[in-house]
């Protein structure tokens, strides 16, 4: 049986051009992952502005952005672009020493999928209830 191509395509036609647009999904969620990151790291300031204060809201966000990074860090994107492309490791060792930590999170990118799914969801609750006031966030320090 023949195959319906004479030569390789790729990833330039349909069905598999569809893994191109996750791709460029994945690196518009990394934009997202950066606000969250720097909305987490200035919830270190108190409400006149001074830093080093923490409150059970700067650790939601903490989670929050942490959760978000493991997920995206997992993906079999991030671990292209880290070690893709690469005809022999052994000539970059550091992008394979990262490909190979990247490698062992993408066989747990379904559960941080879930674990940043509900933290998402947990983050914005916490976030909605204080700023309605109906529950008051805690500061530790």
């Amino acid at each position: 049986m023949s195959d319906s191509h004479k030569r390789y395509t790729g990833e330039t036609r349909a069905p598999l051009i569809l893994q191109n647009s996750h791709r460029w999904f994945f690196f518009a969620g990394l934009v997202f992952n950066v606000i969250l990151t720097y909305d987490a790291l200035i919830a270190f300031r108190n409400s006149e502005g001074q830093w080093g204060h923490m409150s059970v809201g700067t650790v939601v966000l903490l989670a929050n952005a942490t959760f978000l990074w493991m997920y995206s860090l997992s993906c079999h994107t991030a671990r292209h672009v880290v070690g893709g492309r690469l005809k022999h490791f052994s000539a970059h060792p550091i992008r394979y020493r990262a490909w190979t930590y990247m490698s062992k999170l993408n066989a747990k990118h379904p559960r941080y999928a879930w674990i940043s799914l509900v933290g998402v969801a947990m983050t914005d609750l916490y976030v909605r209830q204080v700023a309605s006031g109906a529950i008051t966030n805690f500061y530790f320090f």
